[in-house]
């Protein structure tokens, strides 16, 4: 399988980082490195892509306009030296999110989830590369996430999440150590989440499905919290606790 790939940035130096990075690994084929956006365009309208890395920060158009303006696209991998770009990096379902300087374990990491979604897709074919696009609103497999809350962007990591209860246009993550209030919906809340480990159980709450200590009729019990089954999601939920039950 060959992923064949550009890198978008304006810094040339990090351009030859990336080509470097790309160059070691024999899976990876470079089919150009760009400056701009409005170059990464011409080329993505020639050539078959299967990968970007692409900055966010960049004269002209920003890589988030970039993405917004195309409308089919390949896999990204954002690069950026801003962290505080995380979030909105994320929301565009990116595969990953490599911060300047990047390291090459890290950039091993994330180049190592785009092939694993290509494959999971049957994008890829044996000897041959993948296809141009993937499916813009893929969830992401990383392990964790961004919100914002109190004026900075905190990572919260999934395994540390216990329950996610929703109140009016913000939603509350309760963790075992803090609580986060950010502005966002369930619906693109539950987007962000693995499926597999999350489930919303109520018009207000999304439970860790590894976090439940105990269900007693129509409540679901993690720690000292009881949490209500709402009737739309109750024939969801059983069908969970049912594939689950060794009985």
């Amino acid at each position: 399988m060959t992923i064949r790939c550009i890198a978008v940035d304006d810094e040339p130096l990090a351009l030859d980082i990336i080509e470097s990075y790309i160059s070691k690994l024999p899976f990876l084929q470079l089919v150009k490195t760009c400056s701009s956006a409005t170059e990464a365009m011409q080329v993505l309208q020639e050539e078959q892509v299967d990968l970007m890395f692409l900055d966010i920060e960049m004269p002209e158009l920003t890589g988030i306009q970039f993405l917004n303006i195309l409308k089919h696209q390949p896999l990204i991998i954002f690069t950026t030296a801003y962290p505080d770009y995380a979030l909105e990096g994320f929301n565009q379902d990116a595969v990953d999110y490599l911060l300047k300087p990047i390291p090459f374990d890290r950039f091993l990491k994330a180049v190592t989830k785009a092939q694993e979604r290509l494959q999971r897709n049957g994008k890829a074919t044996e000897g041959g590369a993948a296809s141009t696009t993937a499916p813009h609103a893929q969830q992401l497999e990383q392990d964790f996430m961004f919100v914002k809350a109190d004026y900075k962007t905190i990572r919260v990591d999934f395994r540390d999440i216990l329950w996610i209860e929703g109140l009016k246009d913000y939603i509350i993550i309760q963790t075992r150590d803090q609580k986060i209030i950010t502005l966002l919906s369930m619906n693109k809340m539950m987007e962000k989440l693995p499926e597999t480990k999350f489930l919303r159980v109520h018009r207000s709450f999304i439970v860790s499905l590894q976090k439940i200590d105990s269900i007693e009729k129509s409540r679901i019990k993690i720690g000292n919290k009881e949490i209500p089954i709402g009737e739309v999601y109750k024939d969801q939920f059983l069908k969970w606790v049912e594939e689950n039950n060794i009985q």
